[in-house]
């Protein structure tokens, strides 16, 4: 337990210094652009790494259950995990989606955490996708505050081709490789 909540700190606090402009800006003095990405890549790796491994150590301890999800919810899992891997496909592709939803990538965040939030009882569970769940709901208002413009639509709608494409196969590469192979907990 102690381990993935030492993750999320550091993975999530990395993140929080980026709404943080004062601090951020300070670093990005001291260190230099270069420094403080590869700090910043270095902090954010290792703690998704021993948020991850942290993860795993305390589900394998047998994790106390808090609740248990119905039947029903899982089936609504995987839907809103087909909004999740569009809407991060999203984020990095031109397209109407991204511009709709101002900022796919936090969007994707959001829905996959509620979705696993949905799925899952166990308190392992529910504290990593609370965390993730109250951080991007924080980075988004951070945003709004900092008012960053959404991006602007593109004239086509071959972006929205490509991310809805795009993210049906991530959907199915997080369905049939990582989450079986990976996690160790077959989606269906």
């Amino acid at each position: 337990m102690a381990m993935m909540l030492f993750g999320l700190v550091v993975f999530l606090g990395i993140h929080v210094v980026t709404s943080l402009r004062g601090l951020r800006a300070a670093l990005i003095a001291r260190l230099g652009e270069s420094g403080y990405k590869g700090f910043y890549a270095l902090l954010a790796t290792s703690g998704l790494l021993l948020t991850a491994y942290g993860y795993a150590l305390w589900r394998a301890a047998g994790p106390e259950q808090l609740w248990y999800p119905p039947l029903g919810l899982r089936h609504l899992t995987l839907l809103l995990m087909l909004v999740s891997t569009i809407a991060i496909v999203a984020a990095y592709v031109p397209s109407h989606i991204r511009s709709t939803l101002k900022h796919p990538m936090l969007v994707g965040v959001k829905v996959w955490a509620l979705a696993h939030l949905l799925a899952n009882g166990d308190a392992a569970s529910m504290t990593l996708f609370l965390a993730v769940l109250a951080w991007a709901v924080y980075d988004r208002i951070s945003m709004k505050r900092r008012a960053v413009p959404p991006p602007a639509p593109p004239r086509g709608y071959g972006g929205d081709v490509l991310a809805v494409g795009g993210g049906l196969l991530l959907y199915v590469v997080l369905a049939f490789v990582f989450h079986p192979y990976v996690i160790g907990v077959p989606v269906m």
